[in-house]
């Protein structure tokens, strides 16, 4: 089975590890163990792990579980919401490039 690594770049780390750090601390505002969220969200402790330390290898429906567990379920629809670059090329009228002519 091919194995593809992730190689993600600093400015990425960074901002996994802020939102790691973000999931950690509304689980400890919550009380919650982290034996109580793995067993809520289905994961092990080392994905639980894995989460609060930022690690961009998890999958999104696990991150996705877990906040769910922890009710801010409602903040994942907020990603991409503010498109402010997707925004701006759409002011800018660009207009796609042309196709080249169909092949026979």
């Amino acid at each position: 089975m091919n194995e593809r690594s992730i190689a993600p770049v600093p400015k990425l780390l960074k901002i996994m590890g802020e939102l790691g750090e973000n999931i950690k601390l509304a689980r400890l505002r919550r009380k919650l163990t982290t034996d109580q969220v793995c067993e809520r969200a289905g994961i092990g402790r080392t994905t639980l792990w894995q989460i609060e330390k930022g690690a961009p290898n998890v999958t999104m429906g696990a991150y996705a579980q877990v906040l769910f567990v922890l009710g801010l379920e409602k903040d994942i629809p907020k990603l991409g919401l503010d498109d402010e670059l997707g925004r701006r090329l759409q002011d800018a009228n660009l207009e796609p490039g042309k196709r080249g002519p169909k092949k026979k």
